[in-house]
C-alpha cells in the first residue's frame, strides 16, 4: 500500500532572479517522478529544496510526514543517514580506498548489510578490491549508486546520475533504480537532461518559465 513520502506546497526560490514560483509536488512510495528543463532553469535547486539542503524562500515540504525546514540540524543529519538517498551527478567518493570500503562507510553509518544483490544487478560485484583510481568514471558512478542504495533509503533524489555514463550503461542504472523502488516501495525523484530517461519514470515534468508542467 503506498504512502506520501514528499509534499511540496507553494515552493518558490529566487538567486539574482526568480527560478521557479508557487510550486507543488508530491512523490508516494513506490512511484517514480522526473523533472527535465534547460541547464539553469532550477531544477537541481528544487531537488535540494525537497532532499534537506536548501530551505526554499516560501512554502513548505513535507518529508514523511514531518515539516523538513521546521526540524533540528541533527533530525535532519538523520534523515540524510538512515532515509535520504541523494545520487549526484559526480560520484565524490574516496579515491584511497577500495570501492568494497566506499559502500561500507555508507552502511556502517546507516547500520544496513550490502546488499550482494545491488552489486550483481549494477555489474560491479567483481570490482569490490579494486581501488577507486583504477575504475572508469561509468564503474565509479555505479559504486557511488550502490554506496547510497546500500543505505535502504526510503526516498531516492538522483541529480542527473546517468549524465556521464553511456547509454548501455544508464538503461541498467535506470533499471536498477526503478527496480529498488518497486521491490523496496522508496520513491524516486529523478532530475535529468535525457527525456528518454525521464520517460521510464511513472510521470515526468518539465521546469519552464517559472512553472513545473506536467508531460504524462
Amino acid at each position: 500500500m503506498s504512502q506520501m513520502l514528499l509534499e511540496a506546497t507553494h515552493i518558490s526560490h529566487s538567486f539574482d532572479y526568480t527560478l521557479f514560483t508557487d510550486i507543488d509536488f508530491t512523490l508516494a512510495s513506490y512511484a517514480s517522478k522526473a523533472i527535465v528543463g534547460r541547464s539553469g532553469s532550477g531544477k537541481s535547486t528544487l531537488l535540494h529544496i525537497f532532499s534537506t539542503f536548501m530551505k526554499p524562500d516560501e512554502g513548505n515540504v513535507m518529508l514523511f510526514g514531518e515539516n523538513l525546514y521546521g526540524l533540528k540540524d541533527d533530525e535532519i543529519e538523520a534523515l540524510r543517514r538512515y532515509d535520504v538517498g541523494i545520487i549526484f551527478q559526480f560520484h565524490y567518493l574516496f579515491k584511497g580506498m577500495s570501492a568494497m570500503e566506499n559502500i561500507e562507510v555508507a552502511s556502517m553509518l546507516s547500520a544496513e548489510s550490502i546488499a550482494d544483490v545491488i552489486l550483481e544487478k549494477l555489474e560491479i560485484k567483481e570490482l569490490m578490491q579494486k581501488k577507486v583510481g583504477e575504475l572508469s568514471g561509468g564503474q565509479q558512478q555505479r559504486i557511488s549508486i550502490a554506496r547510497v542504495l546500500s543505505k535502504q533509503p526510503r526516498i531516492i533524489f538522483a541529480d542527473e546520475p546517468t549524465g556521464n555514463l553511456d547509454k548501455e550503461t544508464a538503461t541498467l542504472v535506470m533499471d536498477v533504480l526503478l527496480d529498488y523502488c518497486k521491490t523496496t516501495g522508496a520513491g524516486l525523484l529523478l532530475v535529468t537532461h535525457d527525456e528518454g530517461m525521464a520517460q521510464r519514470c511513472n510521470k515526468s515534468y518539465r521546469l519552464e518559465d517559472k512553472i513545473l508542467k506536467e508531460l504524462k
